[in-house]
């Protein structure tokens, strides 16, 4: 039998990749992780030596990889979050994308990235405009005579309501950058957490798959043996879930230190914006309103960089904003068509459902097999008075006989309840413990009892190994058909998908308004300077028409 564990690294790193990178500016990119697919031990039969055999034949095994088991099974297939992403696509003369969410496809980022062509454009208008009418500015200012000033008391009183109502306004979308900050790190960490435990409880899963099997080679080689050929399988099966393991815990301990880097970094960056931006609004109101304007022009060329390099962390963040609610949908309508052949299917290698049915088929047969081959030596050797000339099956057995072991399937693999006399998996060790004898050296029974010790711990091992792949081989198969991802996107759909588009969506405004506020503040502060400028020369002029005009009278 072939079980084909390759899948389960890649799907959990997966959900990581997916609702961490998206809404956090970045997109990790890493190699395929190849697993060799594990092989479970071809059970055959038991060895019992020289003194007896029990054989048990059953069909070979497929492998998984080579085609579902039985007919085929057909699927439609869908456009994920068809609706939502129906936008202008620059790269098809701006007809309406159709694609759905699909990362791969470079028409769906054209698509989504155009939701923020505007803020980009205002960015490079503001850059060029400002930089040109600066220049103007200055060309102006050192080259052309300077004109007689003119004062209009409305335009100054104007500039300096409008400058106070700006400053007001920055200020304001500084707290809301910082507050939307500080609750969307909250709400990113929150589903870093979330996503690194769902790792983790897959890591420790496949360890316990391991140990479970680990434990069930534990050979007391006596009377009763597994074949060689059956605990080396044991061996690789145990090697290769442990290597699968502790592949998953190291790329997602290696991922989830960089996410909280990067997510560290994002804030980082953001409450300095929101310093900065709130310091440079301060000044500049402080510098313009006591006239000077060094100072105001120095803050000027300053805040005519800065406000077009928010304006790009603003389109940037609304277009990531948009992808976030994108995978979102893309998720949600996912989980609710499980059959259905979608954008995800290129990215998660799910094992389809005939497929996902064989793997669960083969670790049924294989742990029924194991119960059959404990029965056949409890049935045939513990529970039979030979001889003492009937060596080797002769070992002086004595007392009650020994509970059968429970088959938990009917031979046509499906479910079956124990009946009385029957001990099941979970307890049939214990149960059994009760029949074993103590043993001279030669190996004969001493006391009362039907089972050597070497022969109950023989027995042990088939039940732990039948109690493995009953108990955990529908844990891998919810992994390999992504089960356990469906159920992973969809608490996330549900708990965290919310708070991360809400929290967004609050530094996308606190950029929109700290942008555009600072922009048309720098503009009053010329405007009010000038303003101002014209205001005391007027002042001025006027004083001096009024002393000559005195004088005149006194002469």
């Amino acid at each position: 039998m072939m079980l084909c564990y390759c899948s389960l690294p890649s799907s959990l790193l997966l959900v990581i990749f997916l609702f961490l990178s998206s809404p956090t500016f970045i997109f990790f990119s890493h190699g395929d992780s190849h697993f060799v697919p594990v092989q479970t031990p071809p059970v055959s039969g038991w060895d019992f030596g020289e003194k007896y055999e029990v054989g048990f034949q059953w069909g070979s095994g497929r492998s998984l990889v080579e085609g579902p088991f039985g007919a085929p099974v057909e699927s439609s297939s869908i456009v994920l979050a068809a609706q939502r992403t129906q936008r202008k696509d620059p790269l098809n003369g701006f007809k309406r994308y159709t694609g759905g969410w699909n990362i791969s496809d470079h028409h769906y980022w054209a698509s989504v990235g155009f939701t923020a062509a505007p803020l980009f454009a205002i960015a490079a208008i503001w850059f060029l405009g400002f930089g040109l009418c600066l220049l103007i500015i200055c060309v102006c200012y050192f080259c052309c005579k300077r004109q007689t000033y003119g004062y209009s008391r409305t335009a100054y009183a104007l500039s300096l309501i409008f400058l106070i109502l700006f400053t007001i306004a920055a200020m304001i979308g500084c707290v809301v950058l910082y507050t939307g900050q500080k609750r969307f790190h909250s709400s990113t960490t929150n589903t870093l957490e979330y996503v690194v435990h769902q790792a983790d409880i897959t890591v420790e899963q496949l360890k316990n798959a391991s140990d479970y099997l680990a434990a069930a080679k534990q050979l007391g080689v006596d009377q009763v043996f597994l074949p060689s050929n059956i605990q080396t399988d044991i061996d690789e099966i145990g090697g290769k879930l442990n290597s699968s393991a502790s592949t998953l815990a190291e790329r997602t301990e290696e991922n989830a230190d960089d996410m909280r880097d990067l997510l560290d970094s994002v804030r980082l960056a953001l409450i300095i914006i929101a310093a900065i931006m709130l310091l440079l609004t301060f000044l500049g109101f402080l510098f313009s309103i006591f006239g000077m304007q060094s100072l105001v022009y120095i803050l000027v060329i300053t805040g005519w960089i800065l406000v077009a390099g928010t304006f790009i962390l603003c389109g940037t963040f609304l277009l990531l904003h948009n992808v976030a609610a994108d995978t979102c949908v893309a998720m949600n309508e996912w989980v609710q068509n499980p059959t259905a052949h979608t954008a995800l299917d290129d990215i998660l290698p799910c094992v389809d459902s005939a497929t996902t049915q064989e793997t669960l088929l083969r670790s049924k047969e294989v742990t029924a097999q194991l119960v059959n081959l404990i029965n056949e030596v409890i049935t045939n050797v513990s529970n039979i008075n030979f001889a003492a000339n009937f060596v080797p099956m002769y070992f002086n057995q004595s007392g009650p006989l020994v509970p059968i072991l429970c088959n938990p399937f009917f031979p046509n693999m499906a479910d079956r309840t124990c009946t009385a006399g029957e001990v099941n998996l979970n307890n049939a060790t214990e149960v059994w413990g009760n029949y074993v004898c103590q043993v001279s050296p030669n190996g004969i029974c001493t006391t009362t009892g039907r089972l050597t010790p070497t022969f109950y711990s023989q027995m042990s091992t088939g039940v732990s190994l039948s109690n493995a792949l009953y108990n955990y081989a529908p844990v891998l198969v919810e992994l390999q058909d992504c089960t356990f991802v469906r159920e992973t996107f969809s608490d996330i759909y549900g708990d965290h998908c919310p708070g991360l588009s809400r929290y967004s969506r609050w530094v996308y405004i606190g950029l929109v308004m700290v942008s555009t506020s600072v922009m048309l503040s720098l503009l009053l502060w010329v405007i009010y300077g000038r303003e101002r400028r014209h205001r005391v020369y007027t002042k001025e002029l006027m004083a001096e028409s009024a002393q000559g005009t005195e004088g005149e009278k006194e002469s």
